[in-house]
């Protein structure tokens, strides 16, 4: 009986090592990137979230509606000008490819933060700080801070820019936030 039980195991254990061996435990589709090539270097890849379609939750102490319905903020006053995001992220053939958080943030005392961190599952993450105030063109410029894989060693910008739905009613909040990323890879140093 104790030999069967050896056996049993060892040939368990056996099985279970070819398994993982041949058989993918994750079969993770990834979408073909749409990027293009800058000419002074680097690659250019725009994303977008159709609003309000893609978005996932938002939520601040503030906001009348939150989404999902029934998500409840803290009372406290140091919450008082957070606003938080979840989005689905599409590429340019309108696929969904990813999520993104955007955290807004305004103090009196440090100012206005805004933060985006972009998370591809086939690619990787990039987290980006933003400037809070709006260029003359409409965009937002932001700095990519942070990747993981793929973008782990890029470095480049990110512009967030609000397009509105020209086809909706007036006073509709419908459109899409695009983000344009810029992207250069690291200088090594010899």
């Amino acid at each position: 009986m104790f030999k069967t039980f050896i056996i049993g195991l060892l040939l368990g254990i056996v099985a279970a090592a070819a398994a993982v061996n041949y058989v993918p435990v994750v079969d993770q589709h990834r979408e073909a990137s749409v990027i293009s090539v800058n000419p002074n270097g680097g690659v250019r890849e725009v994303l977008h979230i159709n609003i309000p379609m893609d978005r996932v939750m938002a939520g601040s102490p503030s906001l009348r509606q939150p989404l999902p319905a029934g998500v409840q903020w803290p009372d406290d006053e140091k919450f008082g000008g957070l606003r938080s995001e979840l989005f689905k992220v599409r590429n340019e053939r309108d696929t969904v490819i990813g999520v993104a958080s955007r955290i807004a943030s305004k103090d009196e005392q440090l100012g206005s933060i805004i933060e985006w961190v972009v998370h591809l599952p086939a690619r990787g993450s990039i987290y980006v700080s933003m400037q809070d105030r709006v260029s003359e063109r409409g965009h937002r410029l932001g700095q990519i801070r942070s990747g993981s894989r793929e973008f782990e060693n890029l470095q480049g910008e990110v512009t967030e820019r609000w397009i509105a739905d020209s086809s909706g009613s007036e006073g509709s909040s419908a459109g899409k936030i695009e983000l344009v990323s810029q992207f250069v890879g690291r200088e090594e140093e010899l």
